[in-house]
């Protein structure tokens, strides 16, 4: 089983078959718009912009399950990120990423990787943020932005914690492509 095995909605509602990324290195996202992590977006379309023509694709995946750091519609999300932060790369429909309602895409990728990489500053984070969720079982994700690093053959290659700032994934994505 890789990547390509799933199926998941655009932010238009319409299934898309995760196999029309098939050759590609993915970087899937849970993000929010409300969120102190919500910065992210620039950096991730500044990566987005440097390496999409090498092969790169950003996949967002809005979660509203920390703190209801993600409302609106996915009309209102698409709308935020285009105008506050360019955002260019494709967005999907808000989905769980934790619990009972998981999507079957994050339960995979949470199985494939279940811990993430991280450093001095998201240790920090992270003992900010614990306690805010119910989400502190194995392999849960701890918060918005939490990423997974996919190969062109759709296999998780690395999870990086949700404070793991996207410019410094640049030796990991270069590798890969």
């Amino acid at each position: 089983m890789n990547i390509y095995d799933f199926k998941v909605k655009n932010n238009k509602g319409e299934e898309v078959s995760m196999d029309q990324y098939k050759g590609k290195v993915l970087l899937v996202v849970n993000t929010a718009t409300k969120c102190g992590l919500t910065p992210q977006y620039e950096a991730l379309e500044q990566l987005y912009k440097k390496y999409k023509d090498k092969g790169l694709e950003i996949l967002d995946f809005p979660c509203n399950q920390f703190l209801e750091q993600a409302p609106g519609t996915d009309e209102d999300i698409s709308e935020f990120c285009t105008l506050n932060y360019g955002t260019t790369f494709p967005r999907f429909s808000k989905i769980d990423v934790n619990g009972e309602n998981t999507h079957p895409l994050f339960a995979w990728l949470k199985e494939e990787a279940p811990v993430d990489k991280s450093n001095e500053e998201t240790a920090a984070f992270e003992k900010k943020v614990k306690g805010l969720t119910s989400f502190a079982g194995a392999g849960d994700i701890k918060w918005n932005f939490g990423k997974f690093l996919i190969s062109r053959e759709g296999n998780v290659k690395e999870r990086f914690s949700p404070a793991y700032k996207p410019e410094l994934l640049e030796k990991e994505i270069e590798a890969l492509l």
